[in-house]
């Protein structure tokens, strides 16, 4: 029963960031730039670090924790949070060219698979004696590979989708659809993103131990992986208001009501993905290869989700039947991955 549960729990967290592109459709009169670190405020600083908090107990501080931490793994948790901020800059690229549920479907693929491989292997790099490498079982691999293979049959869904559209129907789904360019984005935009994950992995001991909940260990590591992706975010946005002439946007007074809560929406619902996996892992610690997987079943739900946005965004709108029963494979085998590894 705590597998499932911890699963539900992943599968809410990966619902609420698939939604968090529909606020951002609320913003009014402000540049791609100017809300995209605004929103990061929420979704990278103020609310992980919220959950950060939760990890301490009482009597401690969070102060406390990262100055008692090995400092190495510190440094390399934020490292890996300022590479991973490079695909989140990609990524909304990515679906600037693919639309929602494309762009989501290839990037978070790869970053699933990326991530949950890349993690043990770096960790093995510096830390031999961990034996970090026995984390990938064949249960993981096979996950590991099924998700690819949903991801795959999602990705012949698009490109028969970019084959039997017109320009004008292509244009009406997503405005600056592009699948050559949005898909070589959109895997360099998975392939950083997957360093979330690994800042994840050499974070994975921050925390004060039996006196911190299993549920909330991992946020005191997601604080530190999205500070770091903070700060790449806000100096390209921060250079893109020099270069665009848009610091205006912050004096606009008269929507900076409705663009905050447009924008604290947007953030919460994308940490609630992270949040979600934290509190999920909770539940699976009796299932070291869900441990290991959960990750990459984040990212797959989030595909699954994301889709689901696509079809209600009416983004698949005018492709034949046999495109969405291809679509709707790809979104079965991914449910599947979810699941199977627990099944073996």
């Amino acid at each position: 029963m705590d597998i499932i549960i911890g699963l539900l729990i992943i599968a809410i967290g990966a619902f609420c960031q698939s939604s968090c592109y529909v606020p951002i459709n609320k913003i009014k009169n402000w540049s791609w730039e100017s809300y995209w670190v605004v929103q990061g405020v929420f979704a990278w600083l103020v609310l992980p670090l919220l959950g950060a908090l939760l990890a301490v107990p009482a009597g401690h501080s969070l102060c406390e924790l990262f100055t008692g931490a090995n400092s190495f793994n510190i440094w390399m948790t934020i490292l890996f949070g300022v590479l991973w901020g490079v695909g989140g800059l990609t990524f909304g690229l990515s679906m600037r060219y693919l639309g929602v549920a494309l762009g989501q479907s290839i990037a978070l693929g790869t970053c699933a698979g990326l991530g949950t491989i890349m993690g043990p292997v770096l960790l093995n790099i510096f830390f031999p004696e961990q034996n970090a490498l026995d984390a990938l079982t064949f249960s993981v691999i096979l996950g590991v590979v099924v998700t690819l293979v949903g991801i795959a049959i999602i990705g012949v869904a698009g490109s028969m989708k970019a084959a039997s559209l017109s320009e004008e129907e292509k244009k009406a789904a997503v405005k600056d659809f592009n699948f050559p360019k949005g898909l070589a984005i959109a895997l360099l935009a998975g392939f950083m993103s997957g360093c979330f994950n690994v800042g994840l992995a050499f974070g994975s001991d921050i925390n004060f131990g039996d006196l911190t909940p299993d549920m909330y260990k991992t946020l005191p590591a997601t604080f530190l992986v999205t500070l770091g992706g903070f700060v790449t975010n806000a100096a390209y946005c921060f250079f893109q208001n020099s270069k665009n002439h848009t610091w205006d946007d912050y004096r606009k007074a008269d929507v900076w009501g409705n663009n905050l809560v447009f924008c604290a929406l947007a953030g919460a619902l994308w940490y609630s993905q992270f949040f979600g996996l934290s509190l999920g892992k909770g539940f699976l610690t009796e299932s070291p290869t869900l441990m290991t997987l959960s990750f990459c079943i984040l990212m797959a739900l989030n595909v699954v989700f994301s889709n689901v946005w696509g079809i209600i965004l009416k983004e698949w709108k005018g492709c034949s039947q046999k495109t969405i029963a291809v679509l709707v494979l790809g979104i079965i085998v991914l449910i599947i991955s979810s699941f199977l590894p627990q099944l073996i």
